[in-house]
């Protein structure tokens, strides 16, 4: 987790590389498109377009859907932010800069996002390269399964 000194560090540095990306591809800079970059990179979690719209508009940014889902897909264009696709045709997305490579577990009953991280991934990612001739630059590997004991859905089943 980022001290606060870090993450306002963290912001400027994704500023400056968004504002490189859009006046290299000839974009406009708009406060808003900065304002939706500074809203994720003041998140720790995992989240969908719709729900981001909804915290701005929560807040009081003055921001429209379509800014939102587009801005989204800038970001990711330059690399600022991951998309997944983990299931029930809904995007999420998660701040990407300055994060180590991480991967996934994914509860198929009410959707929660756990991230994990273990050098033995790494080794074998690194070994199959090597055997294969294959020069592997990223990967994503997404674990799917039910939680145990704290899942949101069978709390709510067994309130019902």
């Amino acid at each position: 987790m980022a001290t606060n000194k870090n993450k306002e560090e963290l912001i400027k540095d994704v500023i400056n590389i968004f504002s490189g990306h859009l006046e290299k591809n000839k974009l406009r800079k708009t406060p808003e498109r900065f304002a939706i970059l500074e809203e994720i990179y003041r998140r720790d979690d995992h989240f969908d377009a719709e729900a981001l719209y909804i915290h701005m508009k929560v807040q009081n940014y003055r921001v429209s859907r379509a800014t939102v889902y587009n801005t989204l897909e800038l970001l990711v264009s330059c690399d600022l932010v991951k998309k997944h696709q983990f299931g029930k045709n809904l995007a999420q997305y998660e701040k990407s800069y300055g994060f180590k490579q991480h991967d996934h577990l994914i509860c198929v009953d009410c959707g929660k996002v756990l991230e994990f991280c273990d050098p033995r991934i790494q080794n074998i990612k690194s070994m199959m390269g090597e055997i294969l001739k294959f020069k592997i630059t990223h990967h994503s590997l997404n674990l799917y399964g039910n939680c145990e004991g704290a899942c949101d859905t069978k709390k709510e089943q067994e309130i019902a």
